[in-house]
């Protein structure tokens, strides 16, 4: 049994933890006491398993004092008691958060029992405990079972050396954690532009949901009742009753209470796009004094925060989601004082030296000090005949990991050769019967990192088609139908097709930037030494005696970092890097001018 489940809200705390997993007292024996152990009964299970009892007592100790109020605290002292008592969760529909396990055990390694753990509760985080350093177990687990952690004991002190490990890792599996839900419930067809929007809205901005599938699921049409007679899917019904009709991200974000308006008219340094560059630079500035302003046009993260899984990135070898580095990074940002406004699009930037002045969608116009681009880019929209036709109907930009259960069981069609086309197959290939990679070129290994097409090749259920486009998209009211055309053979084939991913090039978001911010023929800013021409002579506007700092744009002050900047490269550590620079070369600006 898998712990997700479409739309919930983190558990509330409750009643101090019971190590037992026993049936509770019947009500007319002790009603009180009943309802205790109910409410202790809903509570997501943290596992410990390890043969010496007195290891096994001081970390149900440990875990209570810490986590007793908002979890179940488990001990088993064998792999076969700790096997039983999944059992007994999973007949009863309980959810383990956390498995901590000892890698020497008698019966069974601790990476063993974990491979059994995770097969049925894929969900949970896993630590592997060991009394000194077992690097080869700590490779083997990460590559078998997705290892999160591997903790030498003893932890002593657990606050310093076990709870922020497990604070961490908590706070993760809740971001994804859905039990039973009477939350945001959303109404729609499942395949369709309006109903994509919408759910992706949610999904990006980490807000629980549960989706209803209008032709299938009978109490979709409670929702449709609730609703205004001439109400268009898909409809979006809040905890209060209240129903939404097709709403915008805008209507959307009010009823969520997302802030949209700056608290200030003026800010030392204002960050346009919320990706990994700029929640870095968020992070940088914020903590470092500056008061920081954020805006973005969707929500935090950007393109990486749509990513399925990102292995490469340092500190994390069981790798992290784009969803997982976003909100740590918002939250991060929040905490030392940044602002972040979303959905709020900037349609203008303009010079007041020594201010700019940047200009929302709804007139609003705020003042900044310094201003950093991170608008990052979006995917090119595939050139077939039927591509706009269908787009958020079976055709999607980027991962769109919204769709994974509507894939279940699917043929579904990556198209692109990059990391993220690999990281998406790898991704839908855990739902989709079958996962085909459409790629132009000859082969993966001029675009992709070899450990995504190591993984890729050992996955069964995922085929690589070189030297193939896609050449037209067909259907009725949803893609049901696509065109290839094999560039060694010439010949075009029509296969069915229900759901295609694209990953194709980038274009930046920088058009409002026209006339204002110099950029290169395909829309990205140029930066320092790129805004010499060959005569070695400044930009007309640049209006200061000094070279450009690096990162810095045609307008003093302003300055771009991530995919959005003419010749970066693009990674998101590298974004995440630029945008830790670019606050350095905004202190310069401000103190040299």
């Amino acid at each position: 049994m898998s712990a997700a489940r479409e739309g919930a809200t983190a558990p509330a705390p409750a009643a101090p933890a019971s190590a037992s997993v026993s049936a509770s007292a019947s009500a007319s024996d002790a009603p009180a006491g009943a309802a205790t152990e109910r409410a202790e009964s809903r509570k997501p299970v943290i596992l410990a398993v390890d043969d010496d009892p007195q290891v096994l007592r001081a970390v149900r100790r440990d875990l209570r004092s810490a986590y007793g109020d908002r979890y179940r605290v488990l001990g088993a002292s064998s792999a076969a008691d700790a096997l039983k008592i999944l059992d007994s969760l999973d007949e009863r529909g309980h959810d383990p958060a956390l498995f901590l396990v000892d890698q020497r055990m008698p019966d069974v390694t601790g990476v063993e029992f974990l491979l059994e753990a995770v097969s049925r509760f894929p969900d949970a985080r896993r630590v592997l405990l060991t009394a000194y350093a077992e690097t080869d177990a700590a490779i083997t687990a990460i590559n078998r079972v997705r290892l999160d952690y591997y903790l030498l004991k003893p932890w002593d002190p657990p606050h310093e050396r076990l709870f922020p490990v497990l604070d961490d890792l908590l706070s993760d599996w809740l971001a994804t954690y859905r039990p039973a839900y009477d939350g945001i419930i959303v109404a729609g067809h499942l395949v369709s532009p309006g109903t994509h929007a919408v759910r992706d809205f949610f999904t990006r901005n980490g807000q629980p949901f549960r989706f209803l599938n209008v032709e299938r699921d009978p109490e979709a049409l409670t929702v449709i009742a609730a609703a205004q007679a001439d109400a268009a899917l898909p409809l979006v019904r809040f905890p209060d009753g209240s129903v939404l009709s097709a709403p915008s991200d805008t209507e959307l974000a009010r009823r969520l209470g997302l802030a949209t308006t700056a608290s200030r008219p003026h800010y030392e340094c204002v960050i346009v796009g919320a990706g990994p560059a700029g929640l870095a630079a968020g992070v940088y500035a914020a903590s470092e004094g500056l008061s920081t302003l954020m805006l973005d046009s969707r929500a935090p993260g950007g393109q990486a925060g749509t990513s399925s899984l990102i292995e490469n990135y340092l500190g994390f070898p069981s790798g992290l989601s784009g969803g997982d580095l976003t909100r740590r990074a918002t939250i991060q940002a929040s905490r030392f004082g940044a602002e972040i406004l979303h959905p709020v699009e900037v349609v203008s930037l303009t010079r007041d030296d020594p201010a700019k002045i940047l200009t929302l969608a709804d007139g609003t116009e705020i003042s900044a000090e310094t201003v950093l681009l991170a608008t990052g880019v979006s995917y090119n929209r595939l050139d077939a005949p039927g591509a706009d036709r269908f787009e958020g109907a079976g055709l999607y930009y980027g991962a769109a990991t919204t769709e994974s259960s509507a894939c279940i069981s699917q043929h579904v069609f990556i198209v692109g050769g990059a990391n993220s086309a690999g990281q998406a197959a790898v991704h839908f290939a855990k739902y989709a019967a079958r996962v085909t990679i459409l790629v132009r070129a000859a082969s993966l290994d001029a675009s992709m990192s070899r450990y995504l097409i190591d993984e890729i090749e050992r996955t069964p259920n995922i085929e690589v088609r070189v030297r193939t486009t896609v050449v037209a998209l067909d259907g009725g009211e949803h893609l049901e139908r696509i065109t290839l055309h094999d560039g060694d053979t010439g010949a075009d084939t029509v296969t069915p097709a229900r759901f295609m991913f694209t990953f194709i090039g980038a274009r930046p978001h920088t058009d409002w930037l026209a006339g204002v911010v110099e950029r290169d023929e395909y829309g990205f800013v140029l930066t320092g030494s790129d805004l010499i021409a060959n005569g070695g002579e400044l930009p007309a506007e640049w209006s200061l005696e000094r070279a450009p700092y690096p990162l810095e744009t045609s307008v003093p002050g302003v300055f771009a970092a991530g995919d959005v900047r003419a010749h970066s490269v693009k990674r998101v550590a590298s974004g995440v890097g630029e945008g830790a620079m670019a606050v350095s070369l905004i202190h310069r600006y401000r103190s040299m001018g």
